[in-house]
Formats: C-alpha cells, sequence, structure tokens
C-alpha cells in the first residue's frame, strides 16, 4: 500500500508543478506589461492580463501595436525580430 500512496503522491505532485509551470509561462513581464499597457486598452482589454486570449488578441493586432510595446516582446523573447517590420 505504502508504494500505491508514493507513486499517487508523485503524480499528483508532478501535476501541480506542470500546473504552475504552465501559468507562469503565461505571464507576460512586468517591462512588456508596462510597454504595452497602451496597446492592452486600446486592444485587448477584454481579456484577462494573464490568459491565452490576451496573447491571441495580441498576435491578431500585432500590426497596430506602437514600437514600444513590439520591442518589449522582442526583448522578453515573446515574439520574433521580424515585428518590428510592419
Amino acid at each position: 500500500m505504502r508504494k500505491l500512496d508514493a507513486a499517487l503522491m508523485s503524480v499528483v505532485l508532478a501535476a501541480g508543478t506542470a500546473l504552475f509551470a504552465g501559468a507562469a509561462a503565461a505571464a507576460y513581464t512586468a517591462k512588456v506589461r508596462q510597454a504595452c499597457a497602451g496597446d492592452y486598452q486600446n486592444f485587448c482589454s477584454q481579456y484577462s492580463p494573464e490568459s491565452a486570449e490576451l496573447r491571441r488578441c495580441i498576435e491578431a493586432n500585432r500590426k497596430g501595436l506602437t514600437q514600444t510595446c513590439v520591442t518589449a516582446l522582442i526583448d522578453a523573447g515573446e515574439v520574433p525580430a521580424k515585428y518590428l517590420k510592419k
């Protein structure tokens, strides 16, 4: 019975760790949030700041983003440098 308990605990811990890592990976950096605050308000304010929907909205509106926002996204490794070419 102890082996089963240990195995179950390992699965639960692994699932919790994966869930936490996924949530952390979805968060924009503070620099990106600050640089893109106006773009967020203009294009995507209906979405939660840490949501996948926000990321899709930013992607869909990339041609309208300010250069400040795009530069911050590039610096953070969120988008490729080709985004500077509008």
